[in-house]
């Protein structure tokens, strides 16, 4: 078995792979300080839900773009599960070459998530992750990682809203039954949700535009799935694009040692 971890701002998302089925996902907060003891109780209740012992665990592969809490965690694997952490970082062959114009600064999430849209999809496809950025990646039919796009997470843009503004309230984000509304709470929503729609359409097509390619649009990241299910513009969304992408890139380093 294969675990596969992605060490977000927001989020860390730990999933279970048993041959080629995914039969784990859990996700606990980032935004917390924890000793290795913690991350490796934590690891070990979820094998546990999984009804999986550590010792049936082949390896573990990690993507992180938060290097502060990665000596703990890391710890806590090699402690609780007597692994030593495949990270997803430079000298991993990951099949996506890079081409910008500094590769070590592109996140190590963005090439895993053009690895998992490249290999389950193929190229050239547009990436959209709604994290807590949201990042718009072009992959060719080569899988050369070509071009990125970075702006606000939807999450993000709504915590900016009711922190910036003493008036505003914190909201539930999701899509309002018409623009027209009548209420503080559900203008923000609308606000957040169409806007990011509008965003979202905007972006895509000028990709399209300026590369002049016929490319496939996969989404993924935990509020994808509201603006994929209210534009044309996405083909596909996918919540385990990552988890594919890392469960590739394990294939290709286990290959090629």
């Amino acid at each position: 078995m294969l675990m596969v971890i992605d060490i977000g701002n927001t989020n860390i998302t730990v999933g279970i792979y048993k041959g080629d089925k995914l039969i784990g996902n859990y996700r606990l907060t980032t935004k917390m300080k924890r000793t290795s003891d913690e991350y490796g109780f934590m690891i070990m209740n979820f094998l546990t839900s999984s009804k999986v012992s550590y010792d049936q665990i082949k390896d573990v592969i990690i993507s992180s773009v938060v290097p502060k809490i990665m000596h703990s965690f890391l710890n806590g694997i090699r402690k609780y599960m007597h692994k030593e952490p495949i990270v997803v970082g430079p000298g991993i062959k990951t099949g996506i070459s890079v081409k910008a114009e500094n590769p070590k600064a592109v996140g190590s999430d963005r090439i895993v998530d053009a690895a998992g849209a490249f290999y389950e999809y193929g190229g050239p496809c547009l990436v959209v992750d709604f994290g807590t950025m949201t990042t718009f990646d072009y992959v060719d039919e080569k899988g050369n990682f070509e071009f990125g796009v970075i702006t606000l997470g939807i999450e993000t843009g709504a915590q900016a809203m009711w922190s910036q503004a003493a008036k505003l309230p914190e909201i539930e984000i999701k899509k309002p039954k018409t623009i027209l509304t009548k209420n503080t709470p559900t203008s923000m929503q609308a606000g957040l949700v169409y806007g990011y729609i509008g965003q979202s359409e905007y972006i895509i097509r000028k990709f399209q535009e300026e590369l002049n390619v016929k490319m496939r649009v996969i989404a993924t990241g935990g509020l994808g799935k509201i603006i994929y299910k209210n534009t044309d513009y996405i083909d596909v969304y996918d919540r385990d694009l990552t988890f594919k992408g890392l469960k590739h890139i394990y294939e290709k380093y286990n290959s090629s040692k």
